[in-house]
């Protein structure tokens, strides 16, 4: 399922198709959201035919080679391109991943590319992500200590202690999770989403961190933390392979536990 904010009775409607350069032999259609809110127009899908011949194996190698060879117009984001900075995190194929993680022999047929559903559309492929990153600033994602720190030493940490926080500091904030929660579409202005708990959860865990009871205090509400139904969508589409449920779950039990 994919949502979008759009303008009230707008449709997305057929857009331009860009053919193949003439001798192609090996030809993929790439189905491409098309959108700028300044223009007053409806949403569009343009289609564009690239040969496999003369292109890179992701879906982000596609869309730059669009962008610089048939559609200069056509607007996205990206930076790394190896999976770690999660500027091109678009919807792809009907999921949420990483444009230069999905590989385009992965995808049957025509490649549908969108931008993170449920998000405000900046224009084309971009999505405003101004509610999450202002979300994550209200968990604190900082260490914060009231222990002085030894002056000759770093601040050690069991290796025991280390381990708890795997599965949580691997997160590089794409938001796929977060863009593909339903109780987040519904609550957006008030749930704080998957990747944000997940990021919550990471300080909440850090042995080095002495501010446990205010983090979780904080997230005493009915709707910040509890608006999670674990619906498991943000598991299954995160592109680095972590659990947001299950570090939603890991706050839960720590807020069960200062009950007893």
């Amino acid at each position: 399922m994919v949502q979008f904010s759009l303008p009230a009775n707008s449709k997305i409607g057929p857009g331009k198709t860009h053919k193949a350069p003439a001798g192609a032999k090996r030809v993929k259609t790439f189905a491409v959201y098309r959108y700028d809110p300044d223009s007053g127009e409806n949403p569009r899908v343009d289609k564009y035919e690239i040969d496999l011949d003369d292109c890179g194996p992701m879906v982000l190698d596609a869309i730059i080679k669009i962008k610089n060879e048939v559609d200069s117009g056509l607007t996205f984001r990206r930076s790394c391109r190896e999976g770690i900075c999660g500027s091109c995190a678009m919807n792809i194929d009907g999921q949420n991943t990483l444009a230069c993680l999905k590989p385009i022999e992965d995808i049957k047929g025509e490649v549908k590319i969108y931008p993170l559903p449920s998000m405000p559309v900046v224009k084309d492929l971009v999505p405003d992500l101004t509610m999450p990153y202002a979300q994550l600033a209200s968990i604190e994602p900082w260490l914060q200590t009231e222990t002085p720190l030894p002056p000759d030493t770093e601040q050690r940490q069991s290796p025991e202690d280390r381990a708890k926080l795997d599965g949580l500091w691997e997160c590089i904030l794409c938001f796929c999770c977060q863009t593909s929660c339903p109780s987040y579409w519904w609550n957006g202005d008030r749930y704080l989403g998957p990747a944000v708990l997940l990021q919550a959860a990471r300080w909440i865990h850090d042995s080095r961190d002495d501010h446990t009871g205010e983090r979780l205090d904080a997230l005493e509400d009915p709707f910040k933390l509890y608006r999670c139904h674990t619906i498991m969508n943000c598991t299954t589409t995160c592109p680095k392979g972590l659990n947001p449920a299950k570090a939603i779950a890991s706050i839960k039990e720590k807020m069960a536990e200062r009950r007893l």
